[in-house]
């Protein structure tokens, strides 16, 4: 599985998403516990991967991915199953690691959404942003 962002040189680390470390963690599963051959899949991960990009972390809550015979499908938890053959993979506890790993957001404790800023850096004095010479205007416009 290729990074999402390549290595810039020997040295600097590449970068993964966090649906890109999702496929990731199911491929070691399936390679660890079923002893499944993941090069047969390869184009079956990336077609997922690609699935995935499209989806929020909150939407994956409560959903369970199938690997049948046309690749990977996307299904609630108590959703009818198919009547195929199936892997069959929860995705409840590998987002609990990613959501502790990340920091990503939390549907179960009522905190769905992201932050869009953080209120310690909206609290914080700004330095040399020209604050200073705004309240020295400011104070020359009331005198």
């Amino acid at each position: 599985m290729p990074a999402d962002v390549r290595p810039k040189g020997k040295g600097s680390p590449a970068k993964f998403s966090w649906q890109t470390v999702l496929i990731l963690r199911i491929a070691a599963l399936l390679r660890d516990h079923f002893k499944l051959e993941l090069q047969a899949h390869k184009a079956s991960f990336a077609r997922l991967r690609r699935e995935l990009h499209r989806k929020s972390f909150i939407s994956l809550w409560g959903q369970r991915l199938s690997l049948g015979a046309e690749g990977w499908t996307l299904a609630e938890d108590g959703s009818p199953l198919p009547q195929d053959d199936i892997f069959l993979v929860r995705l409840d506890p590998h987002l609990e690691v990613l959501r502790d790993g990340f920091a990503l957001a939390d549907p179960i404790s009522g905190r769905s959404q992201l932050e869009l800023f953080s209120l310690p850096n909206l609290h914080r004095p700004k330095h040399g942003s020209g604050t200073d010479e705004v309240a020295k205007a400011r104070q020359r416009r009331s005198a």
